[in-house]
């Protein structure tokens, strides 16, 4: 009878979406570190590549061979890691380049901008590029960034960081030890700062001037 009531509960709870991330990479051991990474955060669902061609997932994280085998579908958004010193721009279904030694929380965001439509290049303190970024988010008009912006105290640069792993606000509250609110508050005033329209528009922008190097 328990089990049936339990039963009833889960089938009317909503259920997170989790996006999948299909993982195509030549080197198979760093395929499966960068899968472990992600499989960490509660909304990626990673998935390596097989031997199909065309694969098609919400984000795609892939190597320049995987580009040119066209192992992933040319409709999935993708995360190119690069090896190169003059690596591909963001075009075509690379929405964000990254250093191949990319770190698995930055490629998890990149990830996560790219499945929203979001195009980034290669991140780096110096190494930002505005123009390679041209799509907008679909609830606002993005402002440009290219202004100055108030610089971010050192609290809200820590609840930025947490944004870029995707945390919500409860996560973000409980891994800082601050109330529910104070952590709003310091997201309200980090899209304020920034110019965003949203939380996703802040993360893009943040990588765009470096301001997330997780």
């Amino acid at each position: 009878m328990a089990n049936s009531a339990a039963q009833a509960i889960a089938r009317t709870e909503p259920v997170a979406h989790r996006l999948t991330v299909l993982i195509a990479l030549g080197d198979a051991e760093r395929a499966e570190q960068l899968a472990e990474a992600l499989a960490a955060s509660d909304d990626l669902l990673p998935t390596l590549a097989g031997s199909g061609t065309g694969q098609t997932a919400d984000a795609a994280v892939v190597d320049e061979a995987a580009l040119e085998s066209r192992a992933v579908s040319p409709a999935t958004p993708a995360v190119l890691l690069s090896g190169r010193a003059d690596p591909h721009r963001a075009i075509g279904n690379v929405f964000a380049t990254l250093p191949a030694s990319a770190d698995g929380l930055l490629v998890a965001a990149a990830a996560r901008l790219a499945a929203a439509g979001y195009r980034v290049s290669r991140v780096g303190p110096s190494e930002v590029a505005h123009d390679d970024f041209h799509d907008e988010p679909s609830d606002g008009e993005a402002l440009d960034d290219n202004r100055p912006h108030p610089a971010l105290s050192p609290r809200e640069a820590e609840v930025l960081a947490l944004l870029a792993e995707g945390a919500p606000n409860k996560v973000i509250a409980r891994r800082l030890n601050i109330s529910v609110h104070t952590a709003k508050f310091h997201v309200a005033a980090i899209l304020i700062k920034l110019g965003a329209a949203n939380r996703t528009d802040a993360i893009a922008i943040a990588m765009r001037q470096g301001l997330v190097l997780v």
